[in-house]
């Protein structure tokens, strides 16, 4: 497994300054960003290591590049597009230690709560973007904290990703709960989810090729749900 940052030490081993939960994962991508390279492939394809770092940097310091994010505007795909290429095109080794920085001084996530709320998630699953899509990957080894925090989205996120899913969902992490993410449809049954946080993040988030889930279930419920198309 990928090692998660842990706190930084003085000399005599004693903590000295706490990461929080997205400053520790923005240094998470930014290592193993410059261990794969700028051309690695990416989950997001046909994003690169480069482009994904990109994605990140205009999401938090160009809101005129946000609507086409998310609104399936073709204009607007177009401008967010054009502006993330620019960003792109940054020498390499400036783009990481942007991505490092974090969002701009006037950012609404410069609040180190809103951060955490709105990052976590985004961040660990960018991060399992890169490092899942090279061959003989395996799964980042995060801590409680941050497990707990992606539970937190599981829980609030899942309900909207699994909205127009054709079974029941219920999500179940050994240690955190289990949450009904969706009431089955009159002609359909459950399907329960079984994974850590992460896992259940990135499968909620339409990553299920590469999630260790487990689904149970009916084979005919398993196989609607996988072929729901999840977005938030």
């Amino acid at each position: 497994m990928i090692p998660y940052p842990e706190d930084r030490r003085s000399a005599a081993g004693a903590p000295v300054v706490r990461w929080g939960m997205p400053s520790s994962l923005r240094r998470l991508i930014a290592t193993t960003a410059t261990d794969l390279g700028p051309d690695a492939p990416t989950l997001c394809d046909p994003w690169s290591v480069r482009d994904l770092l990109a994605h990140l940097v205009v999401r938090e310091s160009r809101p005129d590049a946000l609507p086409g994010v998310a609104a399936p505007v073709k204009a607007l795909q177009r401008h967010t597009q054009s502006v993330q290429d620019r960003v792109a095109a940054r020498d390499f080794s400036d783009l990481v230690g942007q991505v490092v920085d974090g969002p701009a001084p006037w950012w609404p996530t410069r609040l180190p709560l809103l951060d955490r709320m709105v990052n976590t998630a985004e961040l660990a699953v960018h991060h399992e973007d890169m490092v899942r899509a090279q061959p003989d990957w395996q799964p980042t080894d995060l801590p409680q904290e941050v497990q707990a925090q992606l539970w937190r989205t599981v829980r609030m996120a899942g309900r909207m990703t699994y909205r127009g899913a054709p079974t029941g969902v219920v999500a179940v992490a050994h240690g955190h709960g289990r949450v009904a993410l969706r009431r089955p449809p009159d002609d359909g049954g459950t399907v329960v989810l079984r994974g850590t946080p992460l896992e259940l993040v990135l499968h909620a988030f339409g990553r299920e090729d590469h999630a260790r889930v487990v689904a149970e279930g009916s084979d005919a419920d398993v196989a609607a749900l996988a072929s729901h198309r999840r977005r938030l």
